[in-house]
């Protein structure tokens, strides 16, 4: 079964700016920094160094000229044993773009102002579009392989997400299983994640792969895995959390780097001797608490302490229990009176009043933690109507009933 990540969307979302702060930074492919200036402060005042290199970094290109066009000017230097052309002692504020031709392929830099302070770095690289091709390539012809033995692990942007619900802890697993190899990997079985104790309502999440499927509180994930990235998103929730809470996760292969993110509520803290670092972060979601780790070894367990967490309570379910067995009670006995058909639809509207005002108060209670998305207030005024509404008709009721009985009399 598969539905929509219930509220995770927005706060994905907020996670996805914030994110990039605290995980590893990655080398970034050639084709987005080809072309790019990229800010140098440590160069000199007004320099601008063009790096000319083939499919990728570090693969230089000696001996090539380079050509600046410097206003409405140009000036031309030659590439040293790094591909590296220096141009000095330029104009503040002039704009300036770098070309040159690299086996008949034209290479030009975006244009862009020569800094004051500091310097300019851009690179000018070549064979992309063909080493990509070649590497699009390589990679259909492993994937239609044969599967071999081998490992994956969940890598470095999965992410475990928490959030309140109705002041229930509802938790979601966005993994990505990686499988490095240019081959299809098989692990000799699925891979299955048992989620922790007292997991429920665990559903598979749209974006997820068909090889994901979740039944009660275990998530199997069937191979062979291709090679690249398998996505597994799952949500569930921790109905009787209560105020603190010691999570635990065993994991069934390696998770390459610990990201996990909870959305702060009240005094609410977490804390884990796995994680290296934990700060709050304002978002427009709100606060949230987000801490990171290092690595994970299959058959490894992450243990996080939640404490100060909103509890639920339950005064307002026993309460709206009790308004239900009274409801029940007085239809049962009206059933056996000549009037049962009026005080059956009293009864109907006595309880539609209940669910209404139920839902108001829900709506409420999050209003004082944290302010209502507008899909929220947009429901909290069509609840008041419809309560209005039915309250008017209950009004009308007694009026019926007494007009009823001087007609008969």
């Amino acid at each position: 079964m598969r539905r929509s990540a219930f509220c995770l969307l927005p706060f994905a979302f907020c996670l996805v700016t914030v994110a990039p702060a605290f995980a590893q930074v990655a080398m970034p492919d050639s084709s987005a920094i080809a072309g790019t200036p990229l800010p140098a402060p440590e160069l000199p005042d007004r320099t601008v160094i063009v790096r000319v290199v083939r499919e990728r970094m570090g693969n230089n290109i000696a001996g090539q000229p380079v050509t600046l066009r410097v206003g409405n000017a140009t000036r031309t230097a030659t590439t040293d044993a790094q591909g590296r052309a220096q141009f000095d002692g330029l104009t503040a504020g002039t704009l300036v773009q770098a070309t040159t031709t690299v086996d008949g392929e034209v290479l030009t830099s975006q244009e862009f102002p020569v800094p004051a302070q500091g310097g300019v770095r851009v690179a000018l690289i070549a064979g992309i579009q063909k080493a990509a091709a070649a590497e699009q390539a390589a990679a259909a012809a492993g994937a239609r392989e044969p599967a071999r033995p081998g490992v994956v692990e969940f890598g470095p942007e999965s992410r475990l997400i928490l959030e309140f619900q109705d002041d229930n802890l509802t938790l979601f697993y966005i993994l990505e299983v990686i499988n490095n190899a240019r081959t299809p990997i098989d692990i000799g079985g699925p891979l299955i994640l048992e989620l922790p104790t007292g997991a429920s309502g665990a559903v598979m999440l749209e974006g997820s792969s068909p090889q994901a499927s979740v039944l009660a509180a275990r998530v199997t994930i069937t191979g062979p895995f291709p090679p690249g990235k398998l996505v597994a998103q799952v949500g569930f929730s921790l109905p009787n959390a209560g105020s603190d809470l010691v999570l635990t996760q065993k994991w069934p292969a390696a998770f390459s780097q610990i990201f996990i993110a909870a959305e702060k509520i009240g005094p609410m803290q977490m804390s884990s001797s796995q994680l290296t670092d934990v700060r709050e972060t304002q978002t427009e979601g709100g606060v949230f608490i987000m801490g990171t780790g290092g690595r994970i070894e299959p058959g490894g367990t992450l243990t996080v302490n939640l404490t100060g967490m909103p509890a639920a309570s339950h005064t307002a379910r026993n309460a709206a229990l009790a308004i239900v067995v009274l409801i029940l009670g007085i239809g049962l006995w009206l059933a056996l009176t000549p009037g049962s058909a009026r005080a059956a639809q009293e009864g109907r509207l006595a309880g539609k009043r209940e669910r209404l005002m139920g839902d108001i108060v829900t709506l409420e209670r999050k209003r004082r933690t944290r302010a209502l998305t507008e899909a929220e207030q947009a429901r909290l005024q069509r609840l008041t109507a419809d309560l209005e509404r039915v309250l008017a008709s209950l009004d009308q009721a007694p009026a019926s009933r007494d007009e009823g009985v001087h007609l008969r009399a």
